[in-house]
């Protein structure tokens, strides 16, 4: 080494000897500050999390539902309501760090159809409030998470599974194909998109499984201010603007004519003021029609949502067939004009190129334990109430599946006089 680099090295430690202090905790704020996040909100005993209570119960809808996915719209928008605003001490030293969720599961057991709801303890009497407000005669049974039947670990000698996170093809604010698009041409009826899904649970023979998971966060009302929404609102109606040139190149021409003006006037271009037809006649009746869907999902109640998805079975009847077949199912609510739910590839069970085995099963390990925990790592995307309506509801009269559980026969009201022991 010679005197120059030594020279160098011991100047640069001097420097850093006498402002570490300032350097360090700059370039380590950010890790630190992950880092405690999720210790007070999950591995701290005492963690805002950890001391949730959740309650889980199994929703038997009624004999006869005539009205369809609109009163389960009226559901999310009553739950919607559960916003609560937690101060800087709440969030950095108890780790309430988002809003109380919600779990919906489909799950379809060997040919059998369940309907799940988790949600907090606290909030036992408002969801089921909530449900008997729009199905009065459904019954509702609080049961053990049914995930505590199977094996901790899977894959293992005896199970097998197949999973995916869900996204979007397009940005949040596009909506996906909703209910009261699923109608028959002629007749003007609604087809139940929940018709294709019960019918592929229903097909599921012994040690079959296939589950779907939504985990609901409601969103504030900032969130359909936020600037990457509006741009894209802007650009549908025509208001974005078209100025390439900016402030920074108006300094510029300004700059490149000085010597010009030294000697003469200058003439800056002249930018002409093109008029527009309205708008209505500007747009395609597709392009109207996106508008329209946009700003509807705009003037409703969002959630952050997590929707994720297993096929569960024994080795021996283990049918990849079922995955594409109910991947089909969900492929019915895309609208390629819009938005778009897929398979998130990372999340994807399968492996590439190196390690694939080991790949694979560590992907099956993570994402078992991620539907355990119903967490909502990984990708996530904005429902707004009538989409989550769309993809999860009862079935209507219209559905005869024999997989689908109704109730045995209408429920009545108690009467006034019944004494009360």
């Amino acid at each position: 080494m010679n005197l120059i680099d030594q020279n160098f090295l011991e100047a640069a430690g001097k420097m850093f000897y006498h402002t570490w202090w300032i350097v360090l905790p700059a370039a380590f704020y950010f890790i630190f500050k992950e880092l405690w996040k999720d210790f007070v909100a999950f591995f701290s005993k005492t963690s805002w999390y950890n001391v949730k209570k959740w309650t889980m119960v199994e929703v038997i809808p009624p004999r006869e539902i005539e009205k369809g996915p609109k009163m389960m719209e009226s559901f999310f928008s009553g739950i919607a309501a559960v916003l609560t605003t937690y101060n800087t001490f709440d969030e950095y030293l108890k780790g309430a760090f988002w809003h109380d969720r919600f779990g919906l599961e489909l799950v379809g057991e060997e040919g059998k159809i369940h309907f799940y709801f988790r949600f907090e303890t606290k909030h036992r009497n408002m969801i089921e409030a909530q449900i008997y407000a729009q199905y009065p005669d459904a019954e509702i049974i609080e049961v053990e998470d049914y995930y505590q039947r199977f094996p901790k670990v899977v894959p293992n000698k005896n199970w097998d599974l197949w999973g995916t996170d869900m996204e979007f093809t397009a940005p949040n604010i596009y909506p996906i194909k909703t209910y009261d698009k699923f109608e028959e041409s002629v007749t003007g009826e609604m087809i139940d998109p929940m018709a294709a899904m019960c019918e592929v649970l229903g097909t599921l023979g012994p040690g079959q499984h296939i589950w779907l998971q939504y985990i609901l966060q409601p969103l504030p009302e900032p969130w359909k201010k936020a600037k990457s929404q509006q741009q894209i609102l802007d650009k549908l109606t025509g208001r974005e603007k078209t100025d390439s040139a900016g402030a920074l190149g108006h300094l510029g021409e300004v700059f490149s004519n000085i010597f010009s003006g030294m000697f003469g006037a200058v003439e800056f271009k002249k930018t002409e003021k093109k008029e527009q037809a309205p708008l209505e006649f500007r747009l395609t009746p597709v392009e109207k029609d996106v508008l329209k869907a946009v700003e509807e999902k705009l003037g409703k109640n969002v959630f952050l949502s997590k929707v994720r998805m297993i096929v569960l079975a024994k080795r021996e009847n283990f049918e990849k067939s079922k995955i594409s077949a109910f991947m089909g199912t969900i492929k019915q609510f895309s609208d390629i004009n819009m938005n778009q739910i897929k398979p998130e590839d990372i999340t994807k069970t399968y492996g590439k190129i190196f390690f694939i085995k080991r790949m694979e099963a560590f992907r099956k390990r993570k994402i078992w334990a991620r539907y355990k925990t119903r967490n909502m790592d990984g990708p996530k995307i904005v429902l707004s109430t009538k989409e989550l309506a769309s993809l999860f509801h009862f079935p209507d009269m219209g559905v005869k599946s024999p997989a689908v559980p109704r109730t045995a026969s209408k429920l009545g009201s108690a009467p006034s006089n019944l004494p009360i022991q």
